[in-house]
């Protein structure tokens, strides 16, 4: 009687590698930790060959869009993201990090050019309160990634007084138009984007708990 065939391990699944870029916006470690938590192997560099590599590319930011704008400049982090996207290679903005891929960010009068990926203007909220600082649920389209398995009423962490207020961009014939996610704080304005590759939201998942891990690890997926 022949002896069993050895059994062969199964290879490792490999930790999708992440890169949050530094280009001096800060908030860089919250991040860190949060793609640390739902399985992602980060690191947190300004290295442009890193960060065209990476299975992903993040990029925060938190505080003024003109600074942030220069400081994306300063280390042409707007030409790692067109190379990216120009190879199919996922994109993640986060809060400041997605206002700056609108095409401009005005701010108590002074008008910046972002990395305009996207047509529109990052403008002050029309809303009693400002900052809009806390919980609040959005309205995510059905078939979203960055939302898939979350309740309606689900709430994330918002810190701004600034956002895309409108949403310009017509997808050409054939293609798919991206999905806008929207949130109400004295009025209506763009909480997420889900564009091909390209994908931002306006709140802090990395700050949001669960369900900003739950939205981490479903970028994550998309990437495997």
């Amino acid at each position: 009687m022949s002896s069993p065939a050895p059994s062969v391990p199964r290879p490792a699944t490999r930790a999708p590698r992440v890169v949050v870029l530094d280009y001096g916006s800060g908030n860089l470690r919250s991040a860190e930790r949060a793609l640390e938590r739902v399985g992602a192997d980060v690191e947190v560099t300004a290295d442009g060959r890193a960060a065209l590599e990476a299975d992903g590319l993040v990029v925060p930011g938190v505080g003024a869009f003109a600074a942030c704008a220069a400081g994306l400049r300063s280390v042409h982090g707007e030409r790692l993201i067109e190379q990216r996207l120009a190879g199919g290679r996922p994109v993640l903005g986060i809060c400041v990090g997605m206002q700056v891929l609108f095409e401009r960010g005005v701010e108590f009068g002074e008008e910046a050019a972002g990395a305009g990926q996207w047509p529109g203007t990052v403008e002050k909220l029309q809303a009693p309160v400002l900052p809009h600082m806390g919980w609040n649920t959005v309205d995510a389209p059905a078939d979203s990634v960055l939302f898939a398995g979350m309740a309606p009423d689900t709430r994330f962490y918002f810190v701004h007084s600034f956002a895309a207020r409108r949403w310009e961009q017509e997808a050409p014939e054939h293609f798919r138009p991206a999905l806008v996610t929207w949130a109400h704080h004295g009025e209506d304005f763009v909480a997420a984007v889900e564009n091909g590759p390209l994908a931002a939201t306006q709140f802090h998942p990395e700050k949001s708990g669960d369900a900003g891990a739950e939205l981490l690890s479903n970028w994550l997926g998309a990437l495997r």
